[in-house]
């Protein structure tokens, strides 16, 4: 299997894909960028936020929600303004937020990175009425997250420490217990980022400094599919398109690495389907 190109933009390092209505929204961490990707038409619209942006997700009543260094915000694609909503680590100048997904139940969870990879970041759920819980941590590079389609397992990535771990996940209230590993990669030299899950609940899990996107079962606890990149910073997938099988993949460019292709968006159609996104619902 040969992923393609898609996009235009170059990333310096791409994260975050997520596919809701007709397009894919995804992040250019460090140069402050939200893209949203038509891929039917080829438009992309871009809106610098004025910080590193580790996530961005569709809000249902319109417009979208985001995380950076200094905390939430909502940001409204027509005007390009971005209003904060909380900042639960005011006092940790060394963290910003990175990935996050939304919850079948809309709520936003996202975690934060140390940049002195310290254990000093953690995982935060945003509820509908906007308070902010802090869930799991410590952590030092919070990543991949999402759920299944039961709604009762929650997945995620603490990107040193190799392991994917599983949460029993309680989508009334938001509770997470029974924490344990689901898959220790630490054997690999290259590390777990961005996840997904398709409609098999099989992870399928973008490796940084891996080149590689591999899927992952935990089911059978097996490695059941591999897809190569030219470059060695894969971050993360998203299943999207008009039937959920086209695997988009965000790719960032390695310091002193001269890689042609680096910080692109691909796409590729495994033969796995995905799942509808969640919004936020608040």
């Amino acid at each position: 299997m040969t992923p393609e190109l898609i996009s235009n933009h170059v990333s310096e390092w791409g994260e975050g894909p997520i596919w809701h209505g007709d397009r894919l929204l995804y992040v250019d961490i460090e140069t402050y960028k939200i893209i949203a990707l038509t891929p039917s038409t080829g438009e992309e619209k871009i809106w610098d936020v004025g910080q590193r942006v580790g996530t961005v997700v569709p809000r249902a009543s319109g417009g979208l929600v985001w995380a950076g260094d200094n905390g939430f915000f909502f940001l409204d694609e027509s005007t390009g303004i971005s209003t904060p909503i909380a900042d639960p680590e005011p006092n940790l100048p060394d963290n910003r937020f990175n990935d996050g997904k939304c919850d079948p139940a809309g709520r936003l969870w996202a975690g934060t990175i140390c940049l002195q990879k310290r254990p000093d970041a953690s995982l935060y759920c945003l509820h509908t009425d906007l308070r902010v819980e802090k869930k799991f941590g410590p952590v030092t590079n919070s990543n991949g997250i999402i759920w299944n389609r039961a709604a009762n397992t929650m997945y995620y990535i603490d990107t040193p420490s190799k392991k994917v771990r599983a949460f029993d996940y309680d989508n009334a209230t938001s509770a997470i217990t029974n924490e344990r590993v689901v898959w220790d990669t630490s054997a690999d030299p290259s590390s777990p980022d961005g996840m997904t899950i398709d409609s098999e609940d099989r992870l399928w899990i973008a490796f940084c400094h891996g080149a590689k996107v591999v899927c992952f079962n935990p089911a059978t606890q097996k490695e059941e599919m591999q897809i190569d990149f030219p470059c060695v910073e894969t971050t993360a997938c998203a299943f999207g398109g008009p039937d959920l099988r086209d695997l988009y993949i965000t790719t960032g460019k390695k310091p002193d690495l001269e890689e042609p292709l680096a910080g692109r968006l691909f796409v590729c159609r495994p033969g796995a389907q995905g799942v509808p996104s969640s919004a936020f619902g608040g």
